[in-house]
């Protein structure tokens, strides 16, 4: 635009000057005289020339000449100078329209240019409506008045959005996963408890909490707090309900308490104690909940694993199994009641040998004896010689006599079989036999306190009748042959 604007001044000094030339010439061609208001006059008739009009004219003629070349001259130079200074500004304005697209190319670069591929548009299309009015400006002011700082700041500034925005979406659907898959876990937990035999009012709370986590969950506005929501204490308190529900309902006062493979009798107060200390819904729905009822069943076992046999009915006990040698013991009732023991049968043999002897001695001895020496001693030289006799004599006389005499006699007895007999009435006076065999299997055992003796074997079988939970029944069948009764002490 100023080149523009210079040409055009140039080009007015040019006329001017031009005009100016032509005002002289006419002004030495016709000399001034002072403009008076004249009549109109008829045309005078045509004189000839003179010489010196003709010089005039000559004179004239050169001059309107030189003021043509002139004129060319200074066109010619107009118009070098137009084209040059065109040419420069022209220069001037290519090489400024480079600089402002390598400006602009300098600056949307990189992600703004890349991301926003996947973000917005609009980075580009600003870069592109830059390149466009830089390439159609038509002077340096125009080509100043392009702000490619501030268009920059305007793209960055819309890319940063957009990517807040994408970012914000993204969050968003996160958000929302984590919504939807907190409010199934949350279904998914309380499931377990609906799918339970509840009552209303304990149902009712159980629909609740769960709707009210499921709220909590869909008005949170960030993934934190959806994490937040945790429903295990709620979980903790309701099966809490449920078991106390459960217990409540089970007539006597008495409970069954189970987890895994570990079976206890505790009454109610104990069974709720211990439901409530524990701290997990998970661990408490481990945890199973029956009526205890009461069974007879008969075991043989031997001496050594029933308490030594020194059971009566009506004794408290435990049952307890070891399976192999070095495993250790399992409990597997913790209650229970003897209600009969039954002696062995090698008990009821009986076998007395008795014996008796007497025996009497006398005797009478007399003796006589006679007995008569003689000796002759005689020393020739040094020598000694010595002769002698003796006669001896003996009488004796012994009387003896002796009387013995001896008895002996042996009894066996099977109870068992007096016992069959009994029964078929082939025994007199059975009621006071079957009095005398009532109180005979306990003195055996009672002799043997009182005595310190062991007369029964260890591994002598007995029968036990206990009275167990029904529950007990399936692990005490299968321990059979592993099983040990022991005596709770009171």
């Amino acid at each position: 635009m100023i080149t523009l604007m210079v040409v055009l001044n140039v080009s007015e000094d040019i006329e001017a000057k031009i005009r100016r030339l032509r005002e002289l010439g006419k002004a030495s061609a016709e000399p001034e005289v002072p403009k008076t208001a004249a009549p109109p006059v008829k045309k005078p008739p045509k004189k000839p020339r003179t010489v010196g009009s003709i010089r005039r004219r000559e004179r004239r003629k050169r001059i309107l000449t030189g003021a043509a070349i002139v004129l060319v001259v200074i066109l010619i130079i107009s118009v070098g100078a137009y084209v040059y200074m065109e040419n420069r500004a022209a220069q001037q304005l290519a090489d400024q329209k480079n600089q402002k697209l390598r400006e602009v190319y300098t600056y949307f670069k990189g992600d703004i240019v890349n991301a926003s591929k996947n973000c917005t548009a609009k980075p580009i299309e600003i870069r592109k409506e830059l390149v466009n009015r830089i390439k159609a400006a038509q002077s340096l002011d125009e080509l100043e008045a392009i702000d490619v700082k501030a268009a920059y700041d305007q793209a960055v500034g819309e890319y940063k959005e957009c990517l807040a925005k994408i970012e914000r979406l993204k969050y968003e659907k996160v958000l929302n996963q984590t919504k939807a898959e907190k409010i199934r876990e949350i279904e998914t937990d309380f499931q377990a408890l609906l799918a339970m035999p509840l009552p209303d009012d304990i149902r009712a709370d159980v629909v609740d909490s769960m709707k009210s986590l499921e709220e909590q969950v869909t008005s949170a506005k960030t993934i934190e707090q959806v994490n937040s929501v945790n429903p295990d204490p709620y979980l903790l308190e309701l099966w809490r309900d449920y078991y106390y529900y459960r217990i409540d309902i089970i007539p006597g006062q008495e409970v069954i308490l189970e987890k895994g493979n570990v079976k206890r009798i505790v009454s109610k107060a104990d069974a709720k104690a211990i439901l409530g200390g524990i701290l997990d819904y998970r661990e408490l729905m481990e945890y199973n909940v029956y009526k205890v009822e009461y069974v007879d069943i008969a075991l043989v076992l031997t001496r050594d694993r029933i308490n030594g046999a020194f059971l009566a009915p009506g004794d408290k006990v435990m049952v307890f199994a070891k399976n192999a040698t070095n495993s250790p013991f399992i409990e597997i009732a913790n209650e229970g009641y003897v209600q009969l023991v039954l002696l062995p049968t090698d008990a009821g043999l009986i076998s007395v040998d008795e014996a008796q002897s007497q025996s009497s001695s006398s005797s009478t001895s007399s003796s006589t004896q006679y007995s008569e020496d003689h000796s002759t001693t005689y020393s020739p030289g040094d020598s000694t010689i010595s002769d002698g006799q003796s006669t001896s004599d003996t009488y004796t006389n012994t009387q003896s006599s002796s009387q013995s005499a001896s008895a002996s006699y042996s009894y066996s007895v099977d109870l068992t079989e007096i016992l069959k007999a009994i029964a078929a009435g082939k025994i007199q006076a059975s009621d006071e036999v079957r009095e005398q065999l009532r109180a005979y299997g306990w003195e055996i055992v009672d002799l043997e306190k009182e005595s310190g003796m062991l007369v029964l074997k260890p591994d002598a079988q007995f029968l036990v009748v206990i009275r167990v939970p029904s529950i007990f029944v399936p692990d005490i069948l299968s321990n059979q042959q592993y099983l040990y009764i022991a005596k709770i002490a009171t």
